[in-house]
């Protein structure tokens, strides 16, 4: 191929070091397959962080976006707009809620809930009742409310002082949450299954715990779902699948299969606390945004892919258990539908990068979730095929690193 003006040293000339990303550069997707500037190709378990849930490129996603582009790019929030209305519409017909807020992005979703939360209680019961609840290794975003209530840290860390009110739980310990709860808490926030924090599912009954606890004390139970959500988990959303309906829940990720979207969803009574004028964005509601995510939640809300999923996962869980029964490395596999987390055991702790690297060299691109877990969270449609083979470079990946030693 052509030799590029860019390359990954640019980065470093030219970008804020806060990321480290590897040393291709992609530049082609299509379906579950990636090709960087070399004319590599990979296999991508990776999904751009379980966004691109109908894989690279899917032609339907490229036709609605062509077609809006056509149309309408933007209006700001003094208008609504056509995609809009026809987006909330669907995820209000195929959910618990009545109302929907449109943001970019997972953390401005949070960040809405958030707020509407401690609007809520403010306006229903005054100002005492503002405590938010959430837990450890929990993660909800990056801006300083979001990575406030996120449970890790190490993302608050040189950022102080930050947004007070917060208490931080174990995950999963209902006692912890009986004995912290109170009438000043105005929220329980919570990740159905925990996904920065390493792929840690939430246990049934400390959710229904969690939700009766909220009721008793007037408190509401806010759902993430930014990673979990349109059909990562083999249903649309992961409440679908707990027995719990929260009262409020965001997403995002995948809503727009790779086109920044987020939103925010909750009933018509919780909704009223956001009169006009207390919150907003100048990009949520996009046209172009809202015409993809359309395409997106129109393919995934479909019985058969939905169980396609489910499994698809029986394949990858199948494939790990081989590498393991070679190789131990790890310890258990985590999660559901295709989001998946292969856990290192003790000799392997802390080495899940160097499992990333030699994946990637192989041919197969994976994620990690945090240093101990390898994370996948491929296209809900990937081929059989691209699975086999994607499983094949991963397995020399692991043969590599195991020949080589946990020293290395």
């Amino acid at each position: 191929m052509t030799q590029s003006t860019y390359t990954r040293e640019t980065f470093d000339q030219v970008m804020v070091p806060n990321y480290a990303p590897q040393a291709i550069i992609p530049v082609k997707g299509e379906g579950s397959r990636v090709w960087d500037q070399e004319g590599r190709e990979y296999i991508d378990f990776a999904g751009g962080i379980a966004v691109n849930a109908l894989g690279h490129c899917h032609p339907e996603l490229v036709s609605a976006l062509k077609e809006q582009a056509d149309k309408l790019w933007h209006l700001s929030n003094v208008y609504t707009n056509e995609p809009a209305l026809k987006l909330a519409s669907q995820l209000t017909e195929a959910t618990f809620a009545e109302r929907v807020f449109f943001a970019n992005s997972g953390a401005e979703a949070n960040e809405a809930a958030f707020k509407l939360a401690r609007r809520h209680a403010f306006t229903h019961y005054g100002a005492q009742k503002h405590e938010i609840i959430a837990f450890h290794q929990a993660f909800h975003g990056r801006t300083l409310f979001t990575v406030s209530v996120g449970g890790q840290q190490k993302y608050r860390e040189g950022f102080e002082p930050a947004p007070g009110g917060i208490t931080h739980l174990p995950f999963n310990d209902l006692a912890a949450l009986e004995a912290a709860i109170s009438d000043n808490t105005c929220a329980v926030v919570m990740e159905p299954i925990q996904g920065e924090g390493g792929i840690i599912t939430g246990d049934p009954e400390f959710i229904k715990g969690a939700r009766a606890l909220c009721d008793k004390y007037n408190a509401l139970l806010v759902f993430d779902e930014v990673q979990t959500g349109v059909g990562r988990i083999g249903e649309l959303y992961a409440y679908m699948d707990t027995g719990v309906t929260p009262d409020i829940l965001t997403t995002a990720k995948a809503l727009g299969g790779g086109f920044p979207v987020g939103a925010m969803l909750t009933t018509e009574a919780i909704a009223a606390s956001f009169v006009v004028g207390t919150h907003g964005s100048t990009y949520g509601g996009n046209p172009l945004a809202c015409a993809v995510a359309s395409k997106v939640l129109e393919i995934v809300n479909d019985r058969q892919l939905l169980d396609g999923v489910k499994a698809k996962r029986e394949r990858f869980v199948a494939a790990l258990n081989a590498i393991n029964a070679e190789h131990n490395v790890f310890s258990e596999i985590r999660g559901k539908g295709l989001l998946i987390g292969a856990a290192l055991n003790s000799t392997w702790e802390g080495k899940a990068a160097k499992f990333l690297a030699a994946a990637r060299e192989q041919g197969t691109m994976v994620l990690v979730a945090g240093p101990n877990v390898l994370r996948m969270a491929p296209s809900l449609v990937i081929p059989d095929e691209d699975i086999d083979a994607g499983m094949a470079g991963l397995a020399k990946a692991v043969a590599e690193v195991v020949a080589a030693g946990p020293d290395a």
